[in-house]
């Protein structure tokens, strides 16, 4: 089969994180930047796309001129949590940080992506952003909120695995990989809760924890609770949720 040149892959828009530095030595006065781990703009190069980080900006326009010139979006995972009030709730004490200027820039992004049916990949937090976008809701501490459940932040285990989910029959996800279950590296602490318009389950825990949602209304929106982009040199079935993304971004392209 023929290699795909550079300007034959389609082009994957991610969403990096925000962080505050301070600026030099002046007292008070920080620096935003905006980052990315280096691992997700791999697994695309590895599985046929092009990355390309896609700066927060807030203006809606800005967004939707960034929807003119790419294929697919992936949402990527960070050490945060959605406001609450999102989805109509109160925050409780475990709550984490709250990042609302990447929180609102996700769920305009995801919005336009639906509207578009253009192609949709939630890491992580970008799964609860996906369910979020669509009316979820979400347990905003699993530990408080379902005492019975495992151990879902395995932050050592990211680079092996920690636990299995089942995949269920009949699902996009499970197309995809070809298996019934996969080993995951999960480091959550909050999870789906009430499942947003058009959203079915797609994975789930040994403990009954929602690690996996899609779309049934739409051609490729999926989001996974793990890090599949740390799998991807270990476990087959990880690369193959990152080569169906890029498929369908690439017949996605004009």
């Amino acid at each position: 089969m023929r290699k795909k040149s550079d300007r034959e892959r389609p082009l994957i828009g991610i969403t990096p994180d925000i962080e505050t530095i301070p600026q030099g030595s002046q007292p008070g006065k920080r620096n935003r930047l905006i980052l990315l781990h280096e691992r997700y703009a791999r697994a695309m190069l590895e599985t046929g796309g092009l990355p390309i980080i896609l700066p927060i900006v807030p203006a809606r326009s800005a967004i939707q001129a960034i929807f003119a010139r790419v294929d697919g979006i992936l949402i990527s995972g960070g050490n945060f949590d959605i406001d609450p009030g999102r989805y109509g709730e109160t925050s409780i004490a475990a709550l984490g940080e709250v990042k609302e200027d990447r929180t609102q820039f996700e769920l305009e992004l995801i919005s336009l992506a639906l509207e578009r049916n253009l192609p949709v990949l939630g890491v992580c937090g970008g799964a609860q952003a996906i369910n979020v976008a669509l009316g979820g809701t979400l347990y905003q501490d699993i530990a408080s909120q379902i005492p019975a459940a495992l151990e879902h932040q395995q932050g050592a285990l990211k680079d092996r695995g920690g636990h299995a989910v089942a995949i269920h029959d009949g699902t996009l996800l499970r197309r995809i990989v070809g298996q019934k279950s996969l080993e995951t590296n999960t480091t959550h602490h909050q999870s789906v809760k009430r499942l947003g318009t058009g959203l079915i389950v797609n994975a789930t825990a040994e403990d009954g924890v929602i690690e996996g949602l899609e779309s049934r209304e739409h051609a490729f929106v999926l989001g996974v609770q793990w890090h599949p982009e740390f799998l991807i040199d270990k476990y087959v079935g990880q690369k193959k949720i990152f080569a169906a993304f890029v498929s369908a971004s690439s017949n996605h392209r004009p």
